[in-house]
């Protein structure tokens, strides 16, 4: 049937009637693209052999019907045909006539496009690439065919350059000799052929390549012309091949940069061009191309301002604020020259420093010192576009300093941050005169780099507000502004008033409320959804202190004017959803802040709040509203609406959605402090049983605040005793559930803690039938096997607030019960005698419980038990119990650790507890006890057994947050002890005594760290292994301690990334050999440390020299050591893109073999899984290589992504990680 239909379109096809023929044309081409399409040898001979005769049908619209027809022909027919098709439009191109050779051109690219199988790519390359070369190459061949065959070349090359490798010197040479062609357009194109062989040409044929353009570069030659083109050949080699470019930098920049100074005074496209080159090997080769960054950094500065043609006259220091504002317009429009090209250099000179920025963390201060003054200056830069590339490279800077300086305090005068802090005020005088110009565009510009320059130096313009005042003003109130000059303007606004003290904003309230109100009445969603977060921010600076009366600033003329601004916005149903929310969001604050003043319009607003409730999409930001109200300190007025509001919050308890009831718990607590008095016991009730549907271990941070409130609702003194009645029945059950749970932790076991305190407290419950209850839950689960050893301590820490809750007589009755517990020499409920250990270590901690006799010796007894969960738990417990009574108890634990030589590892346990507590607690040790800790420490730092040197090192690290003056030189002799042990032990007590918070120790062991760092590179792989976690350990807490160690310490530090061959040895384990790496931990400890020495020391970290050749190692390597890497090379990615793509070639090569490793067929689970993760890991990196890859991104990575879309399994874990 298919073939009859054929038949007929084919007899019409070649018919005289031009309308028949596009008719039969376009039918032909409908019935190519349908699947069930087939023809048969007969049927594929005729079609090939029609639609290469309608590509030369006169009329223009049958032959671009045929090209069409091209496109799903390739896929439809034999390889033969496709090739004898290509052969065909190959000699047209060359030897048929002119008009039919831009569709043959047109067929020819479409037929390579649509190539999609490697064995037709070969058979079609042969008879094509010798056509090509021919139709380039020959002496014959006129300019439109050489173009021609360039383009289709370039296409060719892109897509199957690795398929032609035997051709790659031929290709070479022949473009090569087209570099000095007399047409402009031929080597336009021969550049661009070039740079798509380069990508896949061997590392020989590119030196050869860049050899001859360099030497073409050298010999000067006549035509300037020919300069130009060698120039950007030598960019565009750069952008393609990335860091492969680097070793030939040394002959091509010295080059460039001469070419840059030497050139005429008019060649501005020949100095654009090398500025260009010098971007792309900033950006490509940063590891090579550091040696010339000065120079680089003078050369642009230099031609940021090249500008002959125009002398600036408008002497900066002259500007007169109040000069008329088109008189300053005119002024700096007043010369234009349309053959003036030199803003061209300027701007290439402003993108290649934006480069240098970018890639050079490390030259931060130096670029403040130098090009930070030229930048500012440059603002007035009278070509628009220009400009905009300043402001861009400004940005930059300040984008660069955030992330260099992120997490730093000090300012000292070297730092960038100081630096930028000196030049505030000459941005804001420039900038001031930026947002006084006409153009928008500007405008926006200037906006943007104040804003950034906010979330740099976040105080940085308390003295300047005064005079942004008027700019912000016209951007809002001006007729000409567009919606986008708007938000810009109306988000920097909010970011000062976020990070600026309010009273630097006092004299100006006036001159910014009104543009900012009249801002919310517009029609544009996003400028009024903006302009209401502003008045959120507004309403804070108007009234900072509530408590405060009458503090110099009168507020209230600017109440009602901002109440109703957003007023009109909040009763109006037809809008946008964000600027509802945002209008719900800010009115609460209103409410919250100006309550006491608004009492007549409140009856009118907090129904259209309540109301916003009852609505799906506004619900969330209205419970969200509600909260901030009920924690103001005005208790405003909310009589009219409570019953309304409680009654809808209980029900939002029963939600699915999460966040809602999140937020609904927190908003049901504020409103219960505030107004329990006027909510009563039924509305409690109700409120109870929600809640105990919402405690369990499956949501630990809703079952913490599902308990907080339970707490504040039984706190509260009018609960009337049917309140306690029902939580007893509802939630203790669920509570007495969770705390058998091995995942309680953190805020959700502190908040059961309170819970049982407040039933204790409210008195409806017997104290004895609560302490039954948790201890009978140990009993609960003989056939589960048991409760979980974590579960076990929570049990402990409830009973021992329970037994202070209770009071002395109480607490002293659990003791003696949990001590008889112990004495009970029956150990056949080893889970009893573990909790009453517990119980007592923790009762013990927060009170003295000497008047127990010999309680310490009760404990010790467990030491013997057989089983060692108990013996751990009596350690603890006598820790613990040692904190309550230090003067009694620590004595006897060390006088103990000195006689027992079995127990010792258990008994260092228990004074290890003592010192953590005593470090965390801020509490001093009596010097004689400091003396025999330490003593009794660094006697044991050298045992054998590593369990005892951890504990050690740990008793140390804490002891040294106490008394540092005494034990950082104690520990500092240790570290050239001939013992390996005693060197290890020392730097990781180091580690343990350098903790987040600022502490007495930071001044006392900043000038000796040094010296337990250097022990990285000690001949000792453990002792090497401490120093790097000890390293790792600062860069995460105090990075400010280290950073002038770090260029000795980095070399030290990647050294140890390198697989050893001498730490690697084979067992013999009889029937097999087993291979172990005992460098491995090291390894994974060091690319651990980089991690988080990126996150905190960005700009020591040179991360080009870094990439290749460790990161690339540590791609290949075991397991363990991957997942750091590929976390690595996604935080990179973030946030130096240029140096990872300059490598991004190299690298994907690791990535491939990881994501196609396949485990042996008798894997067991375990591997299995750890081989998912494995891929899944490598997929996140590639996902974020993904996001900066751009256009000209390496092909291999191109590749890498095809076939990952290709593989469903691949590209189903590619797409939910995307997703995440």
């Amino acid at each position: 049937m298919a073939n009859l239909v054929m038949s007929g379109i084919l007899e019409k096809i070649t018919g005289k009637d031009k309308d028949y023929r596009y008719m039969a044309t376009s039918d032909l081409l409908n019935e190519l693209n349908k699947e069930t399409f087939k023809a048969d040898a007969d049927l594929e001979i005729k079609l090939t052999s029609i639609i290469v005769q309608q590509l030369d049908d006169a009329a223009g619209d049958v032959s671009g019907l045929a090209v069409k027809c091209l496109a799903p022909l390739v896929k439809k027919v034999s390889e033969p045909r496709v090739v004898e098709m290509t052969s065909k439009l190959c000699d047209k191109l060359l030897n048929g006539k002119e008009q039919h050779r831009d569709i043959a051109g047109i067929a020819l690219k479409t037929i390579v496009t649509e190539i999609s199988t490697q064995s037709l790519a070969q058979s079609i390359i042969l008879s094509l690439s010798p056509q090509l070369i021919k139709g380039i190459t020959g002496p014959e061949m006129s300019t439109a065919i050489k173009c021609e065959s360039l383009d289709i070349l370039c296409d060719v090359l892109h897509k199957f350059g690795a398929l032609m490798e035997a051709d790659h010197e031929m290709l070479l040479s022949a473009l090569l000799s087209q570099l000095s062609s007399n047409q402009a357009s031929i080597r336009k194109k021969t550049v661009a052929c070039i740079a798509s062989l380069s990508s896949s040409l061997s590392d020989d044929l590119l030196a050869k390549a860049t050899v001859e353009v360099v030497k073409n570069l050298k010999s000067k030659c006549d035509k300037f012309e020919m300069t130009r083109t060698n120039i950007q050949m030598i960019g565009a080699l750069s952008r393609a091949v990335g860091y492969r470019f680097g070793p030939h930098l040394g002959d091509t920049v010295p080059v460039l940069i001469n070419y840059c100074n030497s050139a005429s005074e008019n060649d501005e496209e020949l100095r654009e061009y090398s500025l260009q080159a010098l971007e792309s090997f900033l950006l490509r080769c940063p590891r090579d191309i550091s040696f010339y960054c000065d120079e680089i950094l003078h050369l642009t500065l230099d031609y940021l301002s090249y500008d002959p043609n125009f002398t600036d006259n408008m002497e900066e220091d002259t500007d007169d604020e109040g000069q008329e504002e088109e008189g300053d317009d005119e002024s700096a429009n007043e010369y234009t020259d349309d053959e003036d090209a030199s803003w061209k250099v300027r701007r290439s000179a402003a993108k290649c420093l934006a480069a240098l920025i970018v890639s050079r963390p490390e030259m931060l201060s130096k670029l403040y010192e130098e090009a930070c003054p030229k930048l500012i200056d440059r603002f007035k830069e009278r070509e628009e576009n220009v400009k905009m590339d300043v402001f861009n490279t400004f940005i930059e800077l300040l984008r660069q300093t955030g992330n260099v300086t992120k997490g730093q305090i000090d300012m000292n005068e070297l730092s960038p941050r100081w630096l930028l802090k000196q030049e505030v005020p000459k941005v804001v005088k420039s900038i001031n005169r930026q947002l006084r110009e006409k153009s928008i565009k500007t405008k926006v510009g200037a906006f943007c780099v104040l804003k950034e320059l906010v979330v740099v130096l976040p105080d940085c313009l308390a003295d300047h507000i005064g005079s942004l005042i008027p700019g912000i003003e016209k951007a809002l109130s001006d007729k000409s502004s567009t919606s986008n000059l708007k938000i810009e303007a109306l988000t920097f606004t909010r970011l000062v008033l976020d990070s600026h003290s309010p009273s630097v904003f006092h004299p100006y309230i006036k001159a910014l409320s009104s543009p900012i109100l009249s801002a919310v009445g517009e029609r544009y969603y996003k400028v009024t959804a903006e302009a209401l977060r502003v008045c959120g921010e507004l309403v804070r600076v108007v009234r900072p202190n509530i408590e405060v009366q009458g503090f110099g600033f009168d507020f209230r003329p600017h109440v009602h004017p901002i109440y109703n601004a957003i007023m009109s916005r909040l009763t109006n149903q037809d809008q946008d959803q964000e600027v509802k929310e945002c209008a719900i969001s800010c009115m609460g604050l209103v409410v919250s802040t100006f309550g006491d003043q608004l009492s007549s319009e409140l009856p009118a607003c907090l129904p259209v709040l309540v109301d916003r409730m009852g609505n799906e999409i506004t619900r969330l930001t209205a419970v969200k509203a509600f909260a901030v109200i009920a924690s103001s300190t005005l208790r405003v007025d909310l009589s009219c609406v409570l019953e309304h509001v409680i009654s809808a919050l209980t029900a939002f308890l029963r939600k699915a959605n999460r966040a809602l009831r999140q937020a609904t718990l927190g908003t049901l607590n504020s409103l219960i402090v505030a107004y329990g008095d006027k909510i009563g016991p039924s509305g409690y009730e109700v409120i109870i049983v929600e809640l105990s549907s919402l405690i369990s271990d499956s949501d630990l941070h809703m079952t913490a605040l599902a308990l907080e409130l339970c707490c504040t609702l039984m706190a509260d003194r009018r609960s009337s005793p049917s309140v306690g009645l029902a939580v007893r029945n509802k939630v203790l059950p669920q509570a007495l559930t969770l705390i058998r749970s091995s995942l309680v932790q953190g805020q959700a076991l502190l908040a059961l803690q309170s819970f049982f305190a407040a039933l204790v407290y409210s008195a409806n419950t017997s104290f004895d039938s609560l302490l039954d209850s948790l201890l009978s839950s140990v009993k609960l689960s003989p056939q589960s096997g048991g409760i979980a050893k974590q579960a076990l301590y929570s049990i402990a820490k409830c009973v021992a607030v329970l037994c202070l809750a209770a009071g002395d007589l109480k607490c002293s009755s659990t003791v003696e019960m949990l001590t008889e517990i112990l004495k009970d020499d029956s150990s056949s409920n080893s889970a009893k005698q573990h909790l009453a250990l517990l119980c007592l270590g923790e009762i013990g901690r927060r009170k003295d419980l000497s008047s127990h006799a010999h309680i310490e010796n009760i404990v010790i007894e467990s030491f013997q038990s057989p089983f060692e969960e108990i013996k751990s738990a009596a350690s603890y417990a006598l820790g613990n119990i040692a904190v309550g009574n230090l003067p009694k108890y620590l004595p006897f634990i060390l006088d103990q650790i000195d006689n027992q030589q079995k127990k010792q590892y258990l008994l260092l346990h228990s004074l290890k507890e003592v010192i953590v507590r005593q470090s965390v607690d801020k509490a001093e040790f009596q010097d004689s006890s400091v003396e025999k800790i330490l003593n009794l420490l660094f006697n044991h730092s050298e045992s054998e057994e590593e369990g005892i040197r951890n504990v050690v090192a740990e008793c140390l690290g804490k002891v040294a947050l106490i008394e540092p003056a005494k034990l950082v030189p104690a520990l500092k002799v240790r570290t050239t002890s001939p013992s390996a042990f005693t060197r290890s032990t020392v730097v990781i007590a180091v580690k343990y005594s350098i903790v987040e918070r600022p502490e007495k120790i930071d001044e006392i062991i900043y000038p000796e760290i040094s010296s337990f760092l250097k022990l990285i590179k000690d001949h000792d792989r453990h002792v090497r292994r401490a120093a790097v976690l000890a390293l790792s350990t600062f860069s995460h807490n105090k990075p400010n301690l280290i950073k002038r160690l770090l260029p000795e310490l980095l070399p030290l530090l990647y050294d140890q990334t390198v697989v050893k061959k001498e730490l690697i040895r084979t067992v013999d384990l009889g029937p097999f050999k087993h291979i172990v790496d005992d460098g491995l931990e090291l390894r994974k400890a060091a690319f651990e440390c980089v991690d988080s020495l990126l996150g905190s020391c960005l700009d020591q970290v040179h991360p080009s020299s870094f990439i290749v050749p460790y990161l690339k190692s540590g791609l290949d390597d075991h397991y363990d050591v991957k997942m750091p890497c590929h976390l690595i090379l996604s935080k990179l990615a973030d946030k130096c893109p240029s140096s990872v793509l300059a490598v991004l070639d190299s690298l994907v090569d690791p990535l491939q073999k990881t994501i196609n490793f396949k485990p042996k067929q008798d894997a067991v689970k375990q591997e299995v899984d750890r081989n998912e993760d494995m891929i899944r890991s490598a997929l996140r990196a590639i996902a974020s290589l993904n996001r900066i890859s751009g256009g000209d991104c390496s092909l291999k990575f191109k590749s890498l992504m095809h076939e990952i879309s290709k593989s469903p399994t691949l590209w189903e874990k590619y797409s939910s990680i995307r997703n995440e």
